[in-house]
């Protein structure tokens, strides 16, 4: 086993400090609401799932049986909580928060969720998602639990998705292949002009999403009355292996042909394989290829095309 690190010791406890302070925990009233942190830990649970025994309930919290069931005793005196026999074990009784339960928690749930939305509105989009990054790998390597598979979603844009989009691409491609600022200029025009002229049911940006953070996007614009092109492309680095970029792809595709198109064309560079493999499993066909000199690098751009009536 590895010696303990002093700072990541310190760090832990300095966290500790600040958290029990920011959410209210020390004043014995957590958000004012007249519940102990560990009493409004209980009542949370309760809220949650109906069917709790006292001893699941006091393994999952790793709290003192006595100590829960004195909460769940104050609980039950107030006309919070129903305890109902098991058809299972005699002995054993299911929790169950009643409505006047509920109602109890209602005030304390909403201003838990104020408090934090209060700290997440003051941070700027991208600290928003770090902050999400940041917790969730806390809590990971906190637990020792091994990483979860998360399922990322896809969605349509909303007000704030094309600007990440522009700043995902000028990193991502700045980082991976060197390409210059040229390139954030290109992605940039390519969104305004996406957001001055949409045409919804026409075309469609779609932004995957990954535990709430953006992690991957794909457009479908208009080329022509026929002819629909694929754009813009990505996919963050900590949501790859996931598949993610053949379900943009499918979904840009599919979207398309139910759209009405004939056709669907995209640009993209010889030295992008993983997206390549992505377009060729598709359906694409290579029908040009040419080299050129952009973003600060010598490339082989390539044109490729899905013709959508030859898969009738």
């Amino acid at each position: 086993m590895p010696s303990p690190n002093l700072a990541a010791i310190a760090a832990i406890r300095r966290f500790n400090r600040f958290h029990t302070r920011w959410i209210g925990a020390l004043g014995g009233s957590l958000h004012g609401s007249g519940f102990a942190l560990t009493e409004a830990r209980v009542l949370y649970e309760l809220a949650h799932r109906d069917d709790w025994l006292a001893s699941e309930l006091a393994r999952e919290l790793g709290l003192d049986p006595a100590y829960l069931s004195r909460i769940l005793k104050r609980f039950a005196a107030a006309g919070w909580l129903a305890r109902e026999r098991s058809r299972e074990d005699g002995r054993a009784l299911h929790l169950r928060l009643t409505e006047k339960g509920h109602e109890a928690f209602r005030p304390l749930s909403q201003a838990s969720q104020d408090q934090a939305a209060a700290i997440v509105t003051r941070l700027k989009p991208q600290e928003q998602e770090a902050l999400v990054d940041a917790l969730g790998t806390a809590e990971t390597l906190l637990s020792g639990a091994p990483a979860g598979q998360a399922r990322p979603i896809i969605r349509p844009h909303r007000p704030g998705d094309i600007g990440w989009v522009i700043s995902a691409h000028g990193r991502l491609y700045a980082e991976d292949y060197g390409w210059d600022i040229s390139f954030e200029a290109l992605v940039a025009e390519i969104a305004a002009k996406f957001l001055h002229e949409f045409r919804p049911g026409r075309e469609r940006c779609f932004i995957a999403e990954l535990e709430g953070a953006r992690v991957g996007s794909a457009f479908v614009v208009r080329e022509s009355d026929e002819v629909a092109k694929l754009r813009l492309v990505l996919v963050e680095k900590r949501a790859q292996g996931l598949g993610l970029g053949k379900a943009l792809v499918k979904e840009a595709v599919g979207f398309a042909r139910a759209a009405g198109y004939r056709r669907m064309v995209l640009w993209t560079n010889d030295i992008l394989h993983a997206a390549r493999a992505i377009y060729i499993a598709e359906g694409f066909k290579l029908v040009a290829e040419e080299q050129h000199h952009s973003f600060g690098q010598d490339l082989v751009g390539q044109n490729w095309e899905l013709d959508f009536e030859a898969g009738l």
